[in-house]
């Protein structure tokens, strides 16, 4: 087939279609004149599914409103996380050195005196930013707050119950931030 043949046969079969869509429209058009409730109820329909659309966009974009300000509010909440385990460091050198200080000499007497304010004024300022304390001794033993490092058999107490703390846990705004580090009694 020539080059020539293939444009009239393509012509044709455009013209064709064109001549199908005019019939299929023309149809479209004289069953909706005789039908105007089909019509109304064609729209109608098409109002709804725009109408549900619409509230499903706004729905969505409420949500992500939500989530950036939910995201935004923990951020600030917890901003100090990585700072605050970093400085409980330094709270338990101070407990330490409290708990080593001779308080019967009195030439340590002033020192052990100067470590316990710098320790109450460091505890103070940890509290002010809602960095709380975990000191669980005589509580019952709870993964979630607690390491176990060792258990002990001991008779006096419950199993499961905290015996001793060997190095007390934090939380910052009810998040753990360190666990506490216990000795837990068993049965």
């Amino acid at each position: 087939m020539s080059n020539e043949q293939q444009d009239q046969a393509e012509a044709g079969e455009q013209e064709a279609t064109g001549q199908q869509s005019e019939v299929v429209e023309e149809s479209i058009e004289a069953e909706q004149a005789q039908d105007p409730e089909a019509r109304l109820e064609a729209l109608e329909q098409e109002l709804a599914e725009a109408r549900d659309q619409a509230l499903r966009a706004t729905a969505d974009a409420q949500n992500a409103r939500r989530r950036a300000e939910k995201d935004v509010q923990s951020a600030h909440k917890y901003a100090l996380e990585k700072f605050a385990g970093e400085l409980l460091q330094v709270v338990d050198n101070l407990d330490r050195a409290l708990l080593a200080a001779d308080t019967d000499n009195e030439a340590v007497k002033p020192l052990a005196e100067g470590v316990e304010l710098t320790h109450k004024s460091f505890t103070d300022v940890l509290k002010k930013f809602n960095i709380n304390e975990i000191d669980p001794a005589g509580e019952p033993f709870d993964p979630q707050l607690h390491q176990a490092m060792t258990m002990i058999d001991s008779p006096d107490v419950e199993p499961n119950t905290v015996i001793d703390v060997m190095q007390k846990g934090y939380e910052l705004n009810g998040r753990l931030v360190r666990p506490a580090m216990v000795v837990v009694s068993k049965a």
